[in-house]
């Protein structure tokens, strides 16, 4: 949690911390440019009808009111109501649709923005937070190939941020049609109740995602040993998967049920085995199939993935996302899309707490502009006009103050130069302009209008500890 922040889950980053999180941004937008996405930002705000389409999220929304409507809130149903989003996948599903003739198919989209979610804050957990999405949404039809494309470019962008501290990221991968097919293979019906309590495995344990199946989801011991059975297959290679799973499938699944849902779990498992083996050939270790993963959110219908840190258990997934065929329609026309999100906040809460990611230097600036007395300000400003001009971030001394505190004033926020104008007067400028590289204590004549800094001190940069 930021330091200071004084409402739980509402974290205020400090000046230095803010830069850190400004270049993880920086950094993760250029990916996702590089790889051909196109930016966009949505409304804060979205109808209570379109934020209830994620499925069990009614607890996590806020809703707005103005002051003038307490105490008669409850007289408008949730569905007319307006409320924060808590992702940016349901907006982008509205503002396809809104958009969709003015936009290009198949839609790949980038987007970096605050959402707000009503959980119950801890370490790493936020109610405002940022997320960054990438998703490739299509016109009738989206090719299986992007189910691929989109881990990678996760993997891409979080392999960028291990300059930052971040450790290696590994996505883990599973399809719901893989899923649903087995779970009918063993005859359970209730698929979106089975994929909820196999969410929470790694959060409660086997033992009482049984005893969940059981109660909640009317499996017998059978099943739900079937069902943890599943859960526990990972591979890292298609034939490895394949073999795996039909071992699974003949100890479990009678005859009969082999016929009549084994077409939809082998669509599932062809998928994933796709994406396992493309994925292997460009970034070989970085996408593993993973089949506890179900991702218990009631749209995604086929591919769905989480990250995970490699020695970071404690945080739990960094990245989700998958597959989504229905989520944005209009009429019969469907909008498939397929999308993965990072949880930038919590990254950087990691980064600054754990990995000891720190800035070089608060300020921006690269030169603070000395200024011997308020009589001579409008000198020091036609230099830090001139120096700007030419690229070059750069302050003015708030006050004319004695030259020691203008420098201290400078190395307090971290800018490295201190630049001294012309002033025989005063002895220090002397004749000419000087600069004085405040870090390595080196002082040269200096002119606005040609002299650049160093490349290591021309701008912020993130550091690690030792």
């Amino acid at each position: 949690m930021a330091k200071g922040a004084s409402i739980s889950g509402f974290p205020e980053w400090l000046p230095q911390e803010r830069v850190v999180e400004q270049q993880v941004m920086d950094t993760v937008r250029r990916v996702f440019e590089l790889n051909g996405f196109i930016g966009i930002e949505t409304r804060a705000v979205e109808e209570g009808s379109s934020l209830l389409k994620k499925g069990e999220t009614s607890k996590e929304i806020y809703l707005l009111s103005r002051l003038q409507e307490v105490g008669h809130e409850s007289d408008t149903p949730i569905e007319r109501r307006l409320g924060l989003h808590f992702d940016l996948t349901v907006p982008l599903s509205r503002y396809v649709v809104e958009h969709s003739g003015q936009l290009t198919f198949p839609f790949k989209r980038w987007q970096i923005q605050k959402v707000w979610r009503g959980e119950r804050p801890q370490e790493g957990r936020f109610r405002e937070f940022v997320q960054a999405d990438i998703d490739v949404v299509g016109n009738g039809n989206l090719p299986e190939h992007y189910e691929v494309e989109l881990p990678l470019v996760m993997v891409q962008a979080l392999e960028e941020l291990r300059k930052f501290g971040l450790p290696k990221a590994t996505v883990h991968a599973n399809n719901r049609k893989l899923s649903e097919g087995f779970y009918r293979g063993v005859g359970l019906g209730d698929i979106e109740g089975v994929l909820r309590e196999i969410d929470k495995l790694d959060k409660i344990g086997a033992d009482e995602v049984s005893r969940l199946l059981i109660e909640n989801c009317h499996a017998n011991q059978r099943q739900a040993q079937a069902c943890l059975e599943l859960a526990q297959l990972t591979a890292d290679s298609g034939e490895e998967l394949q073999s795996k799973f039909d071992a699974l499938w003949s100890k479990y699944c009678t005859e009969i049920d082999r016929e009549q849902y084994h077409p939809m779990a082998q669509q599932g498992l062809d998928t994933l085995v796709m994406i396992i083996d493309e994925a292997a050939n460009i970034r070989p270790g970085s996408v593993i199939a993973d089949l506890k993963i179900a991702r218990g959110l009631d749209y995604y219908t086929g591919s769905v993935y989480e990250t995970f840190l490699e020695g970071a258990d404690s945080l739990g997934s960094i990245c989700s996302g998958g597959r989504y065929d229905n989520l944005a329609s209009q009429g019969n026309h469907k909008y498939p899309g397929v999308g993965l999100s990072i949880g930038l906040s919590r990254l950087v809460s990691y980064m600054l707490h754990t990995a000891g990611a720190s800035a070089s230097r608060v300020s921006p600036a690269s030169v603070l502009v000395a200024v011997w007395n308020e009589n001579d300000r409008l000198a020091s400003n036609k230099i830090a006009t001139q120096l700007r001009e030419r690229g070059i971030a750069t302050d003015v001394a708030p006050y004319a103050a004695k030259l020691g505190k203008q420098i201290k004033y400078a190395d307090r926020l971290g800018i490295p130069y201190v630049w001294f104008p012309a002033d025989a007067a005063q002895g220090e400028g002397g004749a000419h302009d000087e600069v004085k590289n405040i870090v390595t204590g080196e002082q040269v004549a200096a002119d606005s209008t040609s002299w650049r800094p160093d490349s290591v001190y021309a701008q912020q940069t993130v550091d690690l500890d030792a």
